[in-house]
């Protein structure tokens, strides 16, 4: 194709084709467009944040797992200890599930110099926190490294931890994930029991107990003899739950679950369980609109800021709780069915917003395009939502905190959405899911700006960064964008795929990089708008 025409103009080059005298600065996307490359350590902060997601529009999960790993090896190699601080950063609530700092993890234990290993031992124990994690790191080292020395022993210390009784929670409570175990994690790892306490409970995980105790051996393993009398008294199961303080993984599989005995395990239900069994928990009458006590600690429990971050429950985790919920049990992998009570779909819109970090309105001007084309359609990891229902409701976010902006969508060309601060997460991600077609051009949000005279402090861009269709690059349409409308103007572009590829020109001083779904990510674009950053 001959592209003079495009060309005639010295300022515009097709996305298509790089930038004349800026190629040794980009790469060629999966879509065909031309882009900045992204380095190294802000594509593996996007690996860890995202994930290796689901198959997108333009990869498939196997090609998008093999750069992950290719990605964290080589950082790996250049700088075992900012690694770590990378995978500490992602693994503290930030990415939208732990999986992908528990790989990164495994990976970092591969690593061929000292530093890698005790990286990897010293932040082991603050990534792998619960049982389930524990799980998943096993049958990730089982399936890309093995059992060498490092990794006994990090095994060992995890399941010699001090707190007993914290190690026997999760020990009954997870009792087998992935193919493993504890029994197998035990004589896996030749763990000697430190304490009296400690043998006591490793001989529960090998043999179990042929015989009940008379008396609770000790306060750390109350919960297991409370568990092993339920197994022999499962009529009495709401005695167990209330005197042993047993979760619903402990007690379903064992006991007679009824409305009485799940009333009981929602009173002590923490804010992730709750989160997940909504659905169920209405099911069963345990939620209902007349039930004003129990809306009322679910609305005291996920309605609280600070109970949000304690639990390091992601924003996404949430707005995937909104959907399912909202949908009676047609999404999600429930079989189970409900009618949802209006109340609860109220407590998780506002649950959204504050699970993520937002202040007060800064008093800028803010243009927030969302990528509406056809390849942010794609889910995210296990989510069961689109980049385009998470990039929406980021916008959104960001600017129910503003009084001053405007939210609009862009493909190849820049589409109202018709959404705005009054509306509720819900109403928004329907409105943009709706215009879910066409090819990418980000530059169309300038054209538009310049075309409307619209004077932006901040414009912030919600994509996968795959622009390909424009005659002119995003960056080129921003300085002319500064050269007729405002030389001041700042660019944030929030990348939601875990590609190599940006949008910001790296020699703009003003325009910013950042990687998808952080929680603070709001709070981020407001002090880059106030010059706090």
């Amino acid at each position: 194709m001959n592209y003079n025409f495009f060309t005639r103009n010295k300022t515009t080059t097709p996305q298509t084709q790089p930038i004349p005298g800026r190629e040794a600065e980009m790469i060629k996307g999966r879509s065909g467009g031309w882009m900045f490359d992204a380095g190294l350590w802000k594509m593996l902060r996007r690996c860890l944040l995202v994930g290796t997601a689901q198959s997108t529009y333009y990869a498939g999960k196997q090609e998008l797992t093999e750069d992950f790993v290719a990605v964290v090896n080589q950082a790996v190699a250049e700088n075992p200890s900012r690694v770590a601080e990378e995978i500490l950063y992602a693994s503290d609530g930030r990415a939208i599930n732990n999986s992908a700092p528990i790989l990164a993890l495994v990976l970092l234990s591969m690593g061929e110099t000292k530093e890698a290993k005790q990286a990897f031992a010293e932040i082991f124990p603050q990534v792998v926190r619960t049982g389930s994690h524990f799980y998943e790191w096993l049958n990730y080292t089982k399936s890309l490294r093995g059992f060498g020395k490092v990794v006994r022993e990090a095994g060992k210390t995890w399941l010699s931890r001090e707190d007993v009784k914290g190690l026997a929670y999760q020990l009954l409570k997870y009792q087998q994930r992935q193919g493993f175990t504890h029994r197998d994690a035990l004589r896996l790892f030749h763990v000697k029991p430190p304490t009296e306490n400690h043998r006591q409970l490793f001989e529960w995980v090998v043999r179990g107990w042929d015989e009940l105790p008379t008396e609770i051996p000790s306060q750390a393993l109350a919960q297991i003899w409370w568990y092993e009398w339920l197994k022999r008294n499962p009529e009495q199961t709401h005695e167990a739950i209330l005197q042993g303080r047993l979760t619903h993984e402990m007690a379903a599989p064992v006991g007679n679950m009824d409305k009485a005995a799940w009333q009981l395990l929602f009173q002590e239900m923490p804010i992730g369980a709750m989160l997940r069994n909504l659905g169920s928990l209405t099911e069963l009458g345990v939620l209902r609109a007349d039930e004003t006590a129990n809306l009322g600690r679910v609305e005291a429990v996920l309605n609280n800021q600070e109970h949000l971050r304690k639990g390091r429950i992601h924003p996404i985790d949430v707005l995937k709780a909104l959907k399912t919920y909202e949908s009676g049990g047609r999404l999600g992998r429930s079989k189970k069915t409900w009618t949802p009570v209006p109340r609860i779909v109220d407590i998780l819109e506002k649950a959204v917003e504050l699970s993520f970090d937002v202040v007060e309105p800064t008093g800028k001007v803010f243009m927030h395009a969302v990528d509406v084309s056809g390849s942010m359609g794609s889910l995210v990891a296990d989510m069961g939502l689109s980049c385009c229902e998470i990039a929406t409701t980021m916008a959104l976010v960001t600017a129910k905190a503003e009084k001053n902006y405007m939210i609009r969508g862009f493909a190849n060309e820049f589409r109202n959405l018709d959404i705005t601060a009054k509306d509720s997460f819900s109403s928004a991600v329907r409105k943009a899911s709706n215009q879910n077609f066409g090819g990418t051009d980000a530059s169309v949000a300038y054209d538009w700006m310049m075309k409307n005279k619209f004077k932006a402090d901040v414009v912030c861009f919600w994509t996968d960064s795959e622009s390909w269709a424009g005659y002119k690059h995003p960056s080129q349409a921003l300085k002319e964008y500064r050269k007729k409308i405002n030389p001041n103007v700042k660019a944030v572009y929030v990348t939601l795929t875990p590609y190599r590829i940006t949008l910001v020109d790296p020699q703009d001083p003003l325009s910013w990089d950042l990687a998808g779904f952080d929680p603070g990510t709001p709070r981020i674009i407001q002090m880059l708008a106030t010059g706090e950053l």
